[in-house]
């Protein structure tokens, strides 16, 4: 399970806890977070800085910020 960065919830990240599974031959499955409109800068894989208006870098949301954000910003 994965804690969101903005609420502390947890859920679940087929991103980073697939990670694991998928080593061990589990499923690879997309996140449900690719079914949704790219809003928040997140960090590359390899630690490299993308560069970035406003906004720092950040870790997974739970589906509720996430959904909540990017109905923020399309008001």
């Amino acid at each position: 399970m994965s804690t969101c960065e903005r609420c502390g919830a947890t859920f679940h990240c087929a991103m980073a806890d697939n990670q694991a599974s998928s080593e061990a031959g589990g499923d690879e499955a997309p996140c449900w977070c690719t079914h949704l409109p790219p809003v928040v800068p997140v960090p590359r894989q390899d630690g490299a800085k993308v560069e970035q208006t406003a906004t720092a870098a950040v870790g997974c949301w739970c589906p509720d910020c996430l959904k909540a954000h990017i109905a923020a910003l399309r008001r």
